[in-house]
């Protein structure tokens, strides 16, 4: 990695530059839309740092990739730690040799938030796009944004309420995905599923998620096609590998028939009666497509339980959370068999009624989510920034370790 890093840094032009990191598979995807954005607007700016392949077609000349950083659960994080180690000296080594005039973080928070602090020690501004949940676990956290980041982007509606209560400048954008085409009716799916009702299966972004998930809802799917001869659909993210989810697969080959779309979450939206989805931005996506849905999710037995006693929202689903009530159906850790998810999906495929309520919610999440152009609001704040007109640079008040490790 560090050869990488050192080519990088080698070809970086002087300024204007940003430093962009996104840990994540979805953090990839908005940070390509932001970088798409900002070129737009300056067509100047040099953009480096942490990501994925869709930063890279965007522009970004990315020095580590975020795959091997994308983890879930304490458990998960011990797996992937020299990955995760590596990552970080590069991006200290990144903040204090090239010097950026903006840096731009994206959700990723354990990370994140360590590097916000690097950056203040360097006088560097920080602009946060995409909050940590903090208004669910460790709102301490709040404290150490106040001192470390200039600016908050959120992209949830209750999340702007939230940082003005504790004092952080912020600015609630819209979602991302609203910049996605989605169809403009309530139900793409065209009402009641047909005589061969479409599932779609998205068991999520990171390879320990789709480990956990995807045995379990293939199982489900079986007794479906079994019981009710349904089409069945699979799609991974493209972050997750590829030999993995065909391990996941093959005990299913003979007792399952099924299509699969690598990477194409939309494909499924556009045909499916029901998604069975990992918990996550997904799920959202699937709401804005108006597709009836069941979130499911488990995580190691310790992060669970760990989860149970900091969390304090009473739904793990966005789309309960931004809708304030249980609008899908959750199934999670223990709740998540085979038996009880086949069960929901049946219920949610049969029941007319339930499917049409489940959509009306869906249609006000969508509203709530805010107008198209997040991206576009999200660098015109660094272009801000980068002038010196939105949030201005703070001293942290904190120690100052040495700058890498």
């Amino acid at each position: 990695m560090m050869p990488r890093v050192a080519s990088v840094l080698s070809e970086l032009p002087r300024h204007p530059s940003i430093m962009i990191v996104a840990g994540e598979a979805s953090g990839d995807l908005h940070g390509a839309k932001l970088a798409e954005a900002l070129k737009t607007m300056d067509s100047r700016l040099t953009l480096f740092g942490i990501g994925g392949d869709h930063m890279r077609a965007a522009g970004v000349r990315v020095a580590v990739d975020a795959r091997q950083l994308a983890v879930v659960g304490l458990t998960e994080v011990l797996a992937k730690l020299p990955g995760i180690l590596r990552g970080w000296r590069a991006a200290c080594r990144m903040l204090a040799e090239a010097r950026p005039d903006l840096l731009i973080l994206i959700d990723f928070p354990d990370f994140n938030l360590r590097l916000a602090r690097r950056a203040k020690e360097l006088q560097t501004k920080v602009l946060y796009y995409i909050s940590p949940q903090i208004w669910a676990w460790r709102r301490q956290r709040v404290r150490q944004i106040r001192r470390r980041v200039d600016h908050m982007a959120v992209i949830l509606p209750f999340e702007a309420d939230f940082y003005q209560h504790h004092g952080v400048n912020v600015s609630f954008v819209g979602h991302p995905l609203m910049d996605h085409d989605t169809p403009s009716g309530e139900d793409p799916t065209g009402g009641a599923p047909g005589p061969q009702p479409i599932l779609g299966l998205l068991p999520g972004s990171r390879d320990s998620e789709v480990g956990r998930l995807l045995p379990a809802m293939l199982d489900a799917a079986a007794r479906l096609q079994q019981r009710m001869g349904v089409r069945v659909m699979l799609s991974c993210a493209d972050s997750v590998d590829p030999h993995r989810v065909a391990r996941l697969v093959a005990p299913y080959r003979d007792s399952l028939t099924m299509d699969t779309v690598g990477g194409c979450p939309q494909c499924i939206f556009r045909s499916a009666d029901l998604v069975i989805a990992a918990s996550g931005t997904v799920t959202l996506e699937a709401a804005l497509w108006g597709t009836p849905m069941l979130i499911v999710y488990r995580v190691s037995p310790l992060s669970y339980l760990l989860g149970k006693i900091l969390i304090r929202v009473p739904h793990i689903g966005l789309v309960n959370l931004i809708a304030g009530r249980r609008v899908v159906p959750e199934l999670i850790q223990q709740a998540a068999t085979p038996a009880r998810i086949a069960a929901e999906a049946s219920s949610l495929l049969t029941q007319p009624a339930r499917r049409e309520k489940m959509q009306a919610g869906l249609a006000r999440v969508k509203q709530r989510l805010g107008a198209a152009g997040a991206s576009a609001r999200v660098a015109r704040i660094a272009t801000q920034m980068l002038g010196g007109t939105a949030g201005s640079p703070k001293r942290s008040s904190e120690g100052a370790p040495p700058l890498c490790p």
